[in-house]
């Protein structure tokens, strides 16, 4: 079993010391403390996806053909790395969209609140409108009425 360094794993993998501490931490990667230092398994749990055959068929094959068994075990480390990136993204897009659902159905509450208190406000300002017409039309008749007296008193 080889081991190399953490920051080796996340120079060979393009992952972030973090993004390894997360693999770390949820027992995806083997480690080792040497001296003060994590050491990582590359291989860890790559025993059961790279089958048997496989291994058997690339001692099988020629020199020039034969793909060491280190750099398919990096390289499908390399791609189940990967597939952990895209999974967490995707969880991170769910979560995003989420929250900007719950900003937008408040949103949509407070814009209908608003809607409705200035519906209200309208209905008031009718009301008081409809009043002042009738006391303008009520203030014309009675203009008109005493006018009409006034020209008759004047006129006889």
């Amino acid at each position: 079993m080889e081991w190399m360094s953490k920051a080796e794993y996340a120079e060979m993998t393009g992952l972030s010391d973090r993004a390894v501490d997360d693999l770390i931490e949820r027992k995806k990667l083997r480690v080792n403390v040497q001296n003060g230092e994590v050491m990582v398994d590359p291989s860890s749990g790559m025993g059961d996806v790279v089958p048997a055959t496989l291994r058997t068929l690339s001692e099988n094959m020629p020199s020039e053909m034969v793909v060491q068994q280190q750099f398919v075990e990096r390289t499908i480390g390399t791609i189940i790395n990967l597939h952990e990136k895209v999974l967490d993204a995707k969880d991170e897009t769910l979560e995003s969209l989420k929250n900007e659902n719950e900003f937008l159905k408040e949103a949509l509450a407070s814009l209908q609140e608003l809607y409705d208190e200035d519906r209200k406000t309208i209905e008031a300002l009718q009301q008081q409108l409809k009043l002042a017409l009738d006391e303008v039309e009520f203030m014309k008749r009675k203009y008109k009425l005493m006018w009409n007296k006034t020209i008759e008193e004047h006129t006889s």
